[in-house]
């Protein structure tokens, strides 16, 4: 028994399962009691046998084994001796008497479970029957709660087909799985639903929904059928995202030279989810938000999120499904370039949108992440598995994405989609490594990418390039860019591109040291560099000429130009030179080197205001986060100078002051919440893209003593039926810059009012007065949060959105006590980077008290010129 001891505490301490036994196939059936919100099953396993073991171990977790049998191909059955369920460690071990054999066999196993309230695994959600609240179930499984819905070897690796049945289903309701139903066997008031057996893939990709639904559907050139399924009368509104599923599957299809594999291709809609859209093989599900067009309700951004959303989650059918990462350490495979082939099959789809641009804005806070010391590398060693769940952040999305884009843009077009052909035919229905693919894209393009890139997934970080013009000498410096200021030797192989005074003028190359030098003269045909040093094309070559290094921001790095250089940018910028998205990169590149302290805020003012003129959308939207983020750390560094820098920036362009002052908190003149007969239609009247602005600043003059904004809002979000119009007054009704009215909001949230799921838009959207009193909220309802959101995904929200507002290190102490006395395992690194961008921002409140005396005189220099 000591042996036996000895062997369990091993299988505890592993990071993966043992190898000497590997699942061909599952035979599941699943018994629901909707009711009682419970769960019954029998999965029968085809396994062989590679090592002679006493021991099977698989996952499990918070799952009751009933029976267990183990029958080889002889037909010979074995029980174990023992069953040994251990939650920590996630595992069931089965100790059998008799050694099993190398060789085939079926292992039966009957359990049982709860259908819980967390959003995760096999949970319970509700759905409405006409004015009846009624339970349903759906699975979430990435990325490791397959096992608390049935016994399996939970890993991405371990690929297996699954045949599955699902068992005491009320007629009415609809059940949907992986694969098309084959037949359905009905019993009275409920039926049973059998589904095909599908190809080989991932257990986290395993899905089931059962709901009250209908649908719409189409099939493509190829038999595929596609539907959409949504709550009832609501089909119709589904016919965007189904155009959506066809366009993209046709592409991707084309794009990588690789047929869709199955019969067909479900996405649905479900009432309470933890994350916007889950990619399972056949069945995508989403929030309704992510699903559903509604026009009344449905804003330009909404529209572009939803077709974001579709085309990710279809993507993933390649990138994720077909071709499934080895471990969690290749997260990024299927999440980057699922968020980089989105961007990809849009700009094609919809031109007229200019999608990339917009993919600047996601990949900002990639880049604000990997600016910390707490960041990690985009491949990250998982020891244990669930821990992995952190990790589905902006380094694997946005910074994965962003890199795959900047290799793109390196190598071409052509040879880009040659090579990613190419890998999938090698890995498909099997597992690849990051290293796979740029073995592959080495061999394809004869560029050695691996040496290139290996550096951008195994090194956290990223740099920063300092650029100077010497005569017509360029000199790049590169350096760790961090935002606490700090330095570091690490070093990158940076693909860089620059333009010189036009994009016709362009030259891409390595930069493989810490130093290097360009002869501009040497690959340029404009003659107003040759000619520079003649005094007669001095002065027209002061004016125009101009050096933008990063063309159209495709790199991730940053820039950080001579004065010279800068003086250059900012006259293109004003004569209207550049595109939106190196205007875009120069302010975001400047706000950034602001806030680690290496350029002057006063001169952040300045190039603010060369951004005077109409802009592109996306140069906007930069430009009032920036004023929204200069008006607070003033308010915080030098409070006696907000009067003057409010008013500066209310005397900027019209379209800019009103976005200003009621999307940035600014702006105190009251509108109008209802109509006379206080039925709250005014605001609803409006046009969906203005009606977030309009929520906001309702919210802003509302307190405790005039709380009829409030009040307007929650009679709109209780009566309103729209998700998305839901979602938009959620993002602003905490807003308020009374505390008490935030305090409220906080609380109501806690009730069964607001879903699970959507707590995290009333987060996002409380106001910089409310900080104090959201953390003291915080701390009062620790245990009730914990509770309800449990451990993991939801609950980093908590954390990131009610402890990153504050900008002093006593603030940070305070909040890295509580908890030390209140650790989470799940959420420690979202916390340790909180605390840090805490402390990077007082220190920039310092940085900028020191300055004060240049900023006033800049910030009234500005004013006179208004």
């Amino acid at each position: 028994m000591e042996f036996e001891e000895q062997k369990l505490e091993h299988f505890k301490k592993q990071t993966r399962l043992p190898d000497f036994a590997v699942p061909k196939r599952y035979d599941l059936t699943l018994k629901l009691d909707l009711s009682g919100s419970i769960f019954s099953g029998i999965v029968l396993v085809d396994v062989a046998i590679t090592q002679a073991t006493r021991f099977l171990v698989l996952n499990a977790l918070e799952l009751v084994i009933h029976q267990v049998s183990f029958t080889n191909s002889q037909s010979q059955k074995y029980v174990p001796l023992d069953i040994v369920v251990d939650n920590e460690a996630e595992i069931v071990v089965l100790v059998f008497d008799e050694v099993l054999n190398v060789g085939n066999g079926v292992l039966e196993i009957r359990f049982s479970g709860v259908l819980n309230e967390h959003l995760k695994g096999f949970y319970r959600c509700t759905y409405m029957d006409g004015e009846e609240k009624k339970n349903m179930a759906a699975t979430q499984f990435e990325a490791v709660d397959a096992r608390m819905c049935f016994p399996c070897w939970d890993e991405p690796a371990l690929k297996a087909t699954f045949k599955i049945t699902l068992d005491n289903i009320p007629s009415e309701l609809t059940a949907l799985s992986n694969m098309p139903v084959s037949k359905e066997k009905l019993d009275g008031h409920l039926k049973t639903v059998y589904f095909e057996e599908s190809i080989v893939m991932s257990t986290y990709l395993v899905a089931v929904v059962v709901g009250l639904y209908e649908y719409i559907e189409d099939i493509t050139d190829d038999g595929i059928k596609i539907r959409v399924y949504s709550p009832i009368g609501k089909s119709e509104k589904g016919k965007f995202a189904l155009n959506i599923a066809m366009q993209t599957l046709d592409f991707f299809e084309k794009y990588f030279s690789m047929p869709y594999p199955l019969p067909k291709l479900d996405m649905v809609s479900v009432p309470e989810f933890s994350a916007g859209a889950m990619e399972n093989y056949g069945l995508i599900t989403c929030r309704e938000t992510e699903l559903i067009q509604d026009e009344l309700y449905t804003a330009a951004a909404n529209i572009q999120r939803l077709t974001i959303v579709v085309a990710h989650e279809v993507a993933h059918h390649w990138f994720g499904n077909l071709v499934t990462m080895e471990w969690w350490t290749h997260l990024w495979l299927n999440e980057g370039f699922a968020t980089w082939v989105s961007y990809l099959v849009i700009d094609k789809l919809f031109p007229e949108w200019k999608i990339w641009n917009r993919f600047l804005q996601e990949m900002k806070s990639g880049l604000h992440m990997d600016a910390l010391e707490q960041s990690h590398p985009i491949e990250v060693e998982i020891h244990q598995a669930r821990s992995v769940l952190e990790f589905f952040d902006a380094i694997s999305y946005e910074k994965g994405s962003s890199v795959i884009r900047m290799l793109q843009d390196y190598l071409g077009d052509e040879i880009f989609q040659m090579s990613l052909g190419s890998y999938m035919k090698r890995y498909a229905f099997a597992n690849a490594k990051t290293e796979d693919l740029w073995n592959v894209l080495t061999e394809v393009s004869g560029v050695d990418v691996n040496t290139t890139m290996e550096i951008w997934t195994k090194q956290k970080g990223y740099p920063v390039i300092s650029v100077e013009l010497k005569d017509h000498i360029l000199e790049f410096e590169q350096n760790q860019f961090l935002s606490s200021g700090l330095h570091s030797d690490s070093q990158w192989i940076v693909p860089m591109t620059l333009s010189l005074g036009s994009y016709n003028e362009q030259k891409k190359f390595l930069l493989q040291a810490k130093k290097e030098q360009l002869d501009i003269e040497e690959f340029s045909n404009s003659s107003d560099i040759s000619s520079s040093r003649h005094d007669q094309h001095k002065e027209n070559f002061d004016n125009n000429w101009w050096i933008k290094v990063n063309v159209h921001q495709a790199g991730f790095y940053r820039v950080k130009y001579d004065d010279n250089l800068m003086a250059r940018l900012k006259r293109a910028t004003e004569g209207n030179y550049l595109s939106a998205a190196d205007e875009f990169g120069i302010l975001d590149d400047a706000f950034a080197l602001c806030e680690a302290c290496e350029m002057p805020f006063s001169s952040l003012l300045c190039l603010m205001d060369v951004y005077r003129k109409e802009l592109d959308y996306i140069v906007l939207s930069r430009l009032i986060y920036a004023c929204y983020s200069a008006v607070k750390i003033v308010s915080d560094a030098i409070p006696d100078l907000m009067s003057e820098l409010k008013t500066i920036l209310h005397q900027s362009p019209p379209i800019i002051s009103r976005k200003i002052r009621l999307g940035c908190h600014i702006w105190r003149k009251p509108i109008k919440c209802t109509d006379e007969g206080g039925e709250g239609k005014n605001v609803s009247l409006l046009p969906a893209d203005t009606r977030k602005a309009a929520y906001t600043a309702i919210l802003r003059n509302t307190s405790t003593d005039n709380r009829k904004g409030l009040d307007c809002l929650l009679k709109i979000y209780r009566e309103i039926g729209a998700p998305q119009e839901e979602a938009r007054v959620l993002r602003c009704i905490a807003s308020s810059a009374d505390p008490i009215i935030v305090s409220e909001v906080l609380n109501w949230m806690l009730s069964d009012e607001v879903r699970r799921q959507d707590v995290i838009y009333i987060l996002s959207g409380i106001s910089w007065e409310g900080r104090a009193i959201a953390w003291s909220w915080f701390k009062e309802n620790w245990d009730q949060i914990l509770k309800i959101w449990g451990s993991e995904m939801l609950l980093t929200h908590f954390v990131r959105d009610i402890v990153t507002p504050f900008c002093s290190n006593e603030m940070a102490d305070e909040i890295e006590e509580f908890f030390t006395t209140h650790p989470v395992q799940s959420i420690a690194m979202n916390l340790k980077q909180s605390l840090e961008l805490i402390r990077i921002k007082a220190r920039w409140i310092e940085y900028i008290k020191q300055e004060k005396e240049s900023i006033i005189e800049v910030v009234k220099g500005l004013a006179s010129k208004k």
